[in-house]
């Protein structure tokens, strides 16, 4: 990152700092004082199992040039604030402007971090991009993010989370995006936020951090963003597959046994894109990101060279073989919205075995709950030979399934990730296509290790 003075920083965050240490310079930002290095600003935060108040002197004797605190810690090189998330959430803003760089900001119930990933993938060989790591989209993660960007950054990706009304308002203020991309509206988080419409205005929070002449990029194929095109100041492009009035879309869509052939017209282009993950969700997610990259004048050529050798992260929906069976790893996080296209994508797999879906619980949907892990029973009877699950809410699951016609036999529900997996070791043969998918909590990835024994 690019050099500061504790000067700079106590005035952006409007802390108190003995002037003596005004002129000190910092030439990063850590939280975590396992991790500091010399010449770093240590940031001390509350967490639910310790307070970072009680490693202050440690990251100094460590390197630390200062720290930022909520109380006095007198003869201590510090910055004392009333809150140190928010003062921290307060330096990154000011960073970014420091910085003069564009910023994508990108939500959405479903698929935001493949289309960050997407985004930053089809930018990065036109402009210096910075991009959101691993899960840092939140209070905390968002900053983090911020404060490593490279000082030549010209273009930060970030994604922006939220499970609550006011998170992505605080979240835009922060960031400031220049680009306003919502994926989608689903049912992840409606137990905190009751209905659709009240997640439809948690997330267009993320809109109150543009400037006047900020740009929305929204999925036209979503009735609840379309319904919005003429409301608000803001400028908006839409992109879809089926609304044909969409600013980009998407047609003559193949599925192929390594991803995903169409036709993209928009802004005066058309061209074919080829992105290498299955299934028509992806298909969404590729025209965000291109929806973005042509309002920055990027090439519809430099487009397909680059997201023909899109790859994923984490454990996002990685397809490969091992032991002679087809693995669909999709355990980073589930709702009903991206079962359904998990399951999708599995029936779509070309196979002469069998088709396994492996489900957990699908959280946070308060008093839908039941209904939608009902549906997704019904809709894997469609797409799967046989089901297991793991989880309290996933019996529904299962019930769905059976009296959806699924054999019994074929449908089996778990209390643990080791019977699970046992179950699975006795159960899938070579030339056999299972997908793993859940829920963050419910840790769907330990069942597929110990199923691949890589754990004991």
């Amino acid at each position: 990152m690019k050099e500061l003075t504790l000067k700079q920083i106590a005035e952006w965050c409007g802390g108190r700092l003995p002037p003596e240490y005004a002129a000190l310079t910092i030439t990063g930002v850590q939280s975590d004082s396992r991790h500091v290095r010399a010449g770093d600003l240590f940031v001390a935060l509350k967490g639910e199992r310790t307070d970072g108040h009680v490693y202050v002197k440690k990251a100094l004797a460590d390197g630390a040039v200062a720290a930022l605190v909520d109380r006095p810690m007198p003869g201590l090189p510090v910055i004392e604030v009333e809150d140190t998330l928010r003062a921290y959430g307060a330096v990154a803003r000011g960073y970014r402007n420091l910085l003069g760089i564009k910023v994508v900001g990108i939500t959405g119930s479903v698929g935001k971090t493949t289309t960050k990933e997407m985004t930053a993938c089809a930018l990065e060989k036109s402009f210096r991009t910075a991009k959101t790591e691993a899960n840092h989209n939140n209070q905390l993660g968002l900053p983090m993010t911020i404060m490593d960007m490279p000082e030549d950054t010209q273009l930060a990706v970030l994604e922006m989370g939220m499970n609550h009304a006011g998170e992505m308002e605080y979240l835009a203020s922060i960031a400031q995006p220049d680009y306003a991309v919502i994926t989608n509206i689903g049912t992840m988080h409606i137990e905190h936020l009751g209905t659709r419409e009240g997640i439809l205005q948690a997330k267009l929070e993320i809109t109150t951090g543009l400037p006047s002449d900020g740009v929305c990029v929204f999925n036209g194929d979503e009735p609840l963003l379309w319904n919005i095109r003429s409301i608000g100041e803001h400028r908006k492009y839409y992109y879809g597959i089926e609304n044909s009035a969409c600013d980009v879309v998407a047609s003559d869509l193949q599925e192929l046994d390594d991803g995903m052939r169409f036709c993209v017209t928009g802004f005066g282009h058309q061209f074919e894109l080829f992105v290498p993950v299955m299934g028509r969700h992806t298909v969404y997610n590729a025209l965000a990101a291109v929806t973005v990259a042509l309002l920055l004048h990027v090439k519809p050529e430099k487009l397909q060279a680059q997201l023909c050798s899109f790859h994923n992260t984490g454990m996002r929906q990685k397809i490969y073989t091992k032991n002679g069976v087809t693995i669909i790893e999709d355990c980073y996080n589930a709702g009903p919205e991206s079962t359904e296209a998990a399951l999708n994508v599995l029936a779509g797999i070309k196979t002469e075995g069998h088709r396994i879906a492996v489900l957990g619980d699908m959280l946070e949907l308060g008093n839908r709950s039941a209904a939608e892990h009902y549906r997704i029973g019904r809709l894997a009877v469609k797409a799967a030979d046989m089901l297991f699950t793991y989880g309290h809410h996933s019996l529904r699951i299962i019930t769905g399934a059976v009296t959806g016609g699924m054999n019994p036999k074929n449908a089996e529900h778990f209390d643990t990730h080791e019977d699970l997996a046992h179950m699975l070791k006795m159960r899938v043969n070579e030339g056999d296509v299972v997908l793993f998918k859940g829920s963050r909590g419910m840790k769907m990835e330990r069942v597929l290790q110990m199923f691949l024994k890589e754990e004991t």
